[in-house]
């Protein structure tokens, strides 16, 4: 996955709504980067399939995410289980003249594969930077960087972006002809978007200033 498109496989391959896919590289990507989360699903060691939060962090075609050494989720999946990570981005309530036609305006990516364990430290240290970067830019030059010891009770796995594809549904209700003939109430798209509140600082910071990239 460099450029153009990535060729869909039967995992990845939108089978319902094939109108609302895309396979273009950049389109992954830019999901990606947008979505303050993602969701890791993989199959535990007791054989229940398991779904888990995360926060995640893209270079180039590699997707990282980073926790505990301990934690059972990556430790799993570390050691060579497949998974499945979810992306989604709302970017509206789509109110149709009908209670079935209602919907949402999103923008969502699938990828699947078998992540490898990051241990050089150096690309550990890329990948937690890529991760708070896209979250907060600006902050990682400003903050403590890891320790050694700290690198050392985290593990970071690193997934490329082989099998990915990507679903958007954009627009208006898509009512029926006798709903839009008949029907009274309102309908349309209700935007959503995520906005920052006001900076709350920490007691201890005393007199330093609100960094530029934290003011509205």
């Amino acid at each position: 996955m460099n450029a153009g498109a990535i060729t869909p496989t039967e995992r990845t391959r939108v089978k319902r709504r094939r109108e609302r896919a895309s396979y273009e590289c950049e389109v992954i990507r830019s999901i990606l980067d947008t979505a303050l989360i993602c969701n890791v699903a993989f199959v535990a060691d007791s054989g229940h399939p398991v779904v888990l939060p995360t926060i995640h962090g893209r270079i180039d075609d590699t997707l990282y995410v980073h926790g505990s050494v301990v934690s059972h989720m990556l430790r799993t999946i570390g050691a060579g289980a497949e998974c499945c990570v979810n992306a989604t981005v709302v970017d509206g309530l789509v109110l149709a003249r009908s209670a079935f036609h209602h919907t949402m305006n999103y923008r969502s990516v699938v990828v699947y594969g078998t992540p490898r364990v990051v241990t050089d430290d150096d690309e550990k240290v890329e990948g937690m930077r890529a991760m708070s970067e896209r979250i907060t830019p600006g902050r990682w030059d400003d903050v403590r960087a890891p320790s050694s010891k700290e690198l050392a009770q985290t593990m970071v796995l690193a997934l490329p972006l082989d099998e990915a594809s990507a679903k958007v549904r954009t627009g208006p209700p898509a009512d029926d002809d006798d709903d839009l003939a008949t029907a009274t109430c309102w309908a349309g798209v209700l935007p959503l978007h995520l906005a920052r509140g006001a900076p709350v600082a920490d007691d201890p910071t005393g007199d330093a200033p609100l960094p530029a990239y934290l003011t509205p």
